[in-house]
């Protein structure tokens, strides 16, 4: 779903690749914070605030291995977490009736393929946390590139979800319908949303850049069709301030 669904962090490893012995070992990273604008859970029509965290590797050199870095073009394999707050009838009077969801945490990985002005990648997930579900994510991105220091890039985005992810989030038992106004509804497996993401970078220096992301993604199949959904159009907006570091070991 939504990269919104990251309240606290996101981790992306960037792909592995093999390089000549490094005089020195260690690790590079971006970790950040900043505000974010997204509905109040999955098919909601309402908006509000949020805090976002995000925390990327974008570097790691152990004697002659090395993972990742920018430059690195080609296949590879990269990591992916993703964090969704829980959702409760406390937080949104009109889903009472239906059992809470607890945060959920994702966690999986997948293949990149690099090049110097695109990317295209596809992730599956399993929620170790929460859901105890299957998510697949795929997507890729245009890279344009107008100074130094500023980069765009943009490309669509798709997540599938398995049974139990589908119920989680969009079904509506028996039980909860007796409860509740929603009809009772079996949410199976399928595409759960289509959509597009814009993400600009601004890199003050070396050390700190500045990040902004608008994603639109329409809920698709019985996702749309859920009695719990009241908008198919899900947006989130968001800003963010990461710092560079390194360690050597």
């Amino acid at each position: 779903m939504l990269n919104h669904t990251l309240l606290i962090t996101t981790l992306l490893c960037t792909p592995m690749a093999a390089s000549a012995q490094e005089d020195h070992n260690g690790i590079t990273f971006r970790i950040g914070a900043g505000p974010l604008l997204k509905p109040g859970y999955f098919g909601d029509d309402s908006y509000g605030p949020a805090l976002r965290g995000k925390f990327r590797v974008d570097q790691l050199r152990f004697g002659p291995v090395a993972a990742g870095g920018e430059s690195e073009l080609g296949f590879g394999f990269g990591g992916s977490v993703r964090f969704i707050g829980s959702r409760t009838a406390e937080k949104f009077d009109e889903l009472t009736g239906l059992e809470d969801i607890d945060a959920s945490l994702e966690f999986g990985g997948g293949l990149e393929y690099i090049a110097p002005n695109y990317d295209v990648f596809a992730k599956l997930r399993y929620g170790v946390i929460g859901h105890g579900a299957f998510v697949a994510e795929l997507g890729s991105d245009v890279l344009f590139r107008p100074t130094d220091q500023l980069t765009i890039k943009a490309g669509p985005r798709l997540l599938v979800g398995d049974d139990d992810y589908a119920q989680t989030y969009f079904g509506v038992s028996e039980g909860e319908s007796a409860a509740s106004s929603f009809d009772a509804f079996d949410a199976q497996a399928g595409l759960m949303t289509a959509g597009v993401e814009l993400e600009a970078t601004y890199a003050i220096n070396d050390t700190w850049d500045v990040i902004g992301i608008v994603a639109y993604e329409q809920l698709q199949g019985d996702a749309a069709d859920s009695p719990i959904t009241a908008s198919d159009d899900q947006l989130s907006a968001r800003l963010v301030v990461t710092r560079r570091v390194t360690f050597g070991f």
